[in-house]
């Protein structure tokens, strides 16, 4: 099942290294209702398996991670609590 929501936060981490975008998104994930999605732009390589394992550690939901036009990700976390 693939289902695509309109992020209710976007969290622009461009240029920052990890653990940054993780840190970013730890700290404003809370700013989202419950099962909101928040896209974490980053184009760190290591922020593309950093995400999805901290969205598995932390029982939030990986949605998926898309690539940008110029360089990076956009990748889609759910709020689960």
């Amino acid at each position: 099942m693939t289902e695509v929501s309109e992020p209710a936060l976007t969290i622009d981490a461009l240029g920052k290294k990890c653990p940054i975008p993780i840190i970013m998104l730890a700290e404003q994930i809370n700013h989202v209702p419950l099962d909101g999605v928040v896209a974490v732009l980053a184009d760190d390589p290591a922020a593309y398996n950093d995400v999805p394992a901290w969205c598995r550690l932390k029982s939030h939901k990986h949605v998926g991670s898309y690539e940008l036009p110029g360089g990076g990700w956009s990748i889609h976390v759910r709020r689960n609590y």
